[in-house]
């Protein structure tokens, strides 16, 4: 029931009318009476007796005959509410969209083509289950809110409300405790399993099979799937970069026959089994084919596909790249733009299992479809995959959720590499799919840092200089064969930060002391927290009026690339504007992270700016996140070949670096990985967070029972005059550390407390 309070959080038991007996089935929603109040729910489970010696009330009324709750998403929901110490109805507020009354009330019938607008920056953040999950929508044109909850505290205590009871077993649709470990998502072989007594001999077969100690390739299907008798891949050799699609019906794999173990997996879907794999892709690949050809092997054998992408513009890819494969009909893509009416009518395509693959942002990970069989990620390591509402799942994790409750294949892909990717391969539960070096030779751009020894020697200014004279060169050169250049500057805007150009002194707004910055050449200082304009700003400090830049955001960078190269146009893709795609001819575009354009053919050129900004951020994942950007936009160039080539401002010698000069994503992950268990961080351990204010944090933690291995870390100051308490556990002891955290709620809740704590079981951030 949509009851925010932890306490309450388990189900109910309710008569059903005769009237209602047909319609009352699980998975619709329902309205009953609570507390005194009328609040909405779902039906989770029928049955002919209560063992509740009470007096039990009548549903309300069943709002609609349509079963949208599917019984494997309920499952996996109340898995993923308990992994994060959250209420499972908040879980399902997310996993099932907004009712439409006038799409549900439409005949049946085989979904349209998927034609979508294209989305801005950013406007995926509220997608298909953006809002409360039985707000009614009559109209086309009505936009969404959020829909209330039922406001249960101060109207008497519920557990004596006559007609309601609490069953003492375990909920409908609950999973076991020792078959849900919740310390990685689900079982000690799962993707939460520690690597502490784990099987590290890794093979390469990605075919399948049941999935045990030693990993998703052993079982008695496996001998047939050896990689070294398929590595070549079928009647598909190894193609250039940006292969196009094409189905894989037949002996042929396409261009997964590029990969070490990609035929193999493929087979392995197409006859069902249980293959889970974390793919790292050719650099220049289009990796929407490929993912494409891998929901088509998996529908041909009969089963369903889920496939999440980060944002909009990987959704359209995919989208296209479905329809060139599976032909129209096969498949719906859900997103943000599409409107109230057309979003719920593609989630009832797949509630009513008309399509076999479903794509989308964030909440399609929720999506559901008949005997799942595949679930895909795409880039795991983006920011956008981490939902920001209550229990903040991650999309990675409820994949690996719902694939191992459905025993049912994964695929984790990206051109980079999370630790979490490289622990599933270190526990077995995952297998790698990659290339050998010597395809991956053939398809890599040719890659340099400008710090190294012999560039010292040529350009001694390019330690300090932000263009040094090997960007040039290569950006000149590269213009002159006829093909764009990609430079990739991490901050947007002119200049975002300045400073004193005589002390070096930080530019502060006289007002309220925050950073100053320009929006343009002609602009005055305008600050970044107050918005007020420092037209006459002095040094406070020797009282100089002239300004210089202290970080150089796009629009400058574009500005100063325009100058330097007067015959070659300078296009710029960011936050206001996002392009999609270039065409292959000389010209400039200036990108922020994630807005880079694909180029027709390749960029001749990618220059990657200001290292310092990305490696020096106060973060855990700084330097995981600086590889992932700098291969996602490697990946765009041409191959060595080809001229591509890709140059770095940074120092030769750095760790991260020196992965990106050998394209070894692996290598860096597995660095990372063991950094990260000496010093006890994600994933190697797992860690909650309470934030709120210091009285209210000091109070959850005298109620909680927390394990005896918890160890506390902090507090610390956190935004809005709150502070933050870090927990850390071992991989092994999430699953009671979660509990004993949602049991404390519940006490808080039960008692009323005035003063809330947000509970994050493996946050985003830790600094």
């Amino acid at each position: 029931m949509d009851v925010p309070l932890a306490h309450l959080d388990r189900p109910f038991d309710y008569l059903v009318a005769a009237a209602d007996d047909e319609a009352a089935q699980p998975g619709v929603r329902v309205r009953v009476r609570f507390a005194g109040q009328l609040v909405s729910g779902f039906l989770l489970e029928r049955a002919e007796s209560s063992p509740h010696g009470g007096k039990l009330a009548y549903l309300d009324r069943v709002v609609s005959p349509e079963r949208v709750l599917d019984p494997e998403i309920a499952r996996a929901a109340r898995a993923v509410a308990d992994r994060y110490a959250g209420n499972l109805y908040d879980v399902l507020r997310l996993a099932v969209p907004p009712r439409h009354a006038r799409v549900e009330a439409q005949p049946s019938k085989a979904p349209k083509n998927n034609d979508h607008p294209s989305l801005a920056d950013g406007s995926d953040e509220s997608d298909v289950a953006g809002h409360d999950a039985d707000t009614e929508v009559v109209d086309d044109a009505d936009e969404l809110a959020a829909g209330s909850r039922a406001a249960a505290e101060g109207s008497g205590d519920a557990d004596d409300e006559p007609g309601v009871r609490a069953p003492e077993g375990s909920e409908p649709g609950a999973v076991a405790p020792e078959s849900n470990e919740l310390g990685g998502s689900v079982g000690p072989d799962g993707p939460g399993a520690g690597p502490e007594g784990a099987d590290d001999s890794v093979s390469s077969d990605a075919s399948g099979g049941s999935v045990g100690p030693d990993g998703p390739g052993a079982g008695p299907e496996g001998a047939d799937d050896s990689v070294s008798s398929d590595a070549s891949g079928g009647s598909a050799g190894p193609g250039g970069s940006g292969g196009g699609g094409g189905s894989v019906r037949g002996d042929g794999f396409g261009r997964w026959g590029q990969y070490v173990a990609g035929p193999a997996f493929l087979r392995a879907l197409a006859d069902g089994r249980n293959a889970r794999a974390v793919w790292g892709a050719l650099p220049g690949e289009d990796w929407a084919a490929r993912i494409a050809e891998a929901a088509e092997a998996t529908a041909r054998g009969g089963r369903g596909v889920v496939i999440v992408v980060a944002d909009a513009r990987d959704l359209e890819r995919v989208d296209r790249a479905l329809g060139a494969v599976l032909g129209p009909g096969r498949h719906v893509a859900l997103n943000a733009a599409l409107g109230p009416a057309e979003r719920y009518r593609r989630f009832l395509a797949a509630s009513r299992h008309q399509v076999p693959v479903v794509v989308g942002t964030r909440a399609a990970m929720w999506a559901p479809v008949a005997e799942l069989g595949l679930v895909v990620i795409w880039d795991d390591g983006d920011d956008l995959h981490a939902e920001p509402r209550s229990p903040y799942p991650h999309a990675r994790e409820v994949l690996l959720t719902r694939a191992q409750l459905a025993g049912c294949a994964a695929l984790v892909g990206g051109f980079a590499r999370t630790g979490e990717g490289q622990l599933l391969l270190e526990t077995g539960w995952a297998r790698e799919i990659s290339a050998t070096r010597d395809v991956l030779r053939r398809h890599a751009p040719a890659i340099a840092p400008t710090g190294d020894d012999p560039q010292m020697a040529r350009d001694p200014a390019a330690a300090t200089a932000r263009l040094p004279s090997l960007v040039w060169e290569t950006a000149r050169q590269a213009l002159k064969t006829g093909a764009p250049v990609l430079v990739q500057v991490p901050r947007r805007g002119y200049l975002p930060s300045i400073a004193c150009n005589d002390c070096r002194t930080p530019a502060r707004c006289p007002q309220c002391s925050g950073p100053l910055g320009l929006h343009g050449a002609r602009e005055v200082p305008v600050c970044h927290w107050c918005g007020r304009a420092a037209a006459a700003y002095a040094c406070p400090a020797c009282g100089g009026r002239r300004l210089r830049a202290s970080i150089t955001g796009a629009k400058r960078t574009a500005e100063e690339l325009g100058r330097a190269f007067p015959g070659s146009p300078v296009r710029t893709s960011g936050r206001d504007e996002i392009l999609d795609s270039v065409p292959g001819e000389p010209a400039v575009v200036v990108a922020t992270p994630g807005a880079e354009p694909v180029a027709e053919g390749g960029y001749g050129a990618v220059l990657l700016l200001d290292a310092w900004a990305l490696l020096t951020r106060a973060d855990l994942r700084a330097a995981e996140e600086t590889m992932r950007r700098w291969l996602n936009a490697a990946a765009l160039a041409k191959p060595a070949a080809a001229g591509g080539r890709v140059v770095v401002v940074a120092d030769g010698s750095l760790a991260t670096v020196q992965a990106l000069i050998r394209w070894d994503p692996a290598w860096f992950a597995s660095r990372e990985l063991a950094e990260r268990r000496e010093l006890a961080f994600p994933p190697a351990s797992r860690m909650a967070s309470l934030t709120g204010k210091a009285e209210a944090v000091a109070d959850f933690l005298a109620i909680a029972k927390l394990p005896s291995d918890t160890e506390l870390l902090g507090p610390v100051p956190a935004d809005e005059e709150q502070e933050r308490m870090l927990l850390r556990v071992p991989r092994s002891g999430l699953a009671p550390l979660a509990k004993a955290l949602h049991e404390a709620a519940a006490v808080r809740s039960a008692k009323k407390a005035p003063l809330t704590v947000r509970i994050e079981i493996d946050p985003s951030a830790l600094f």
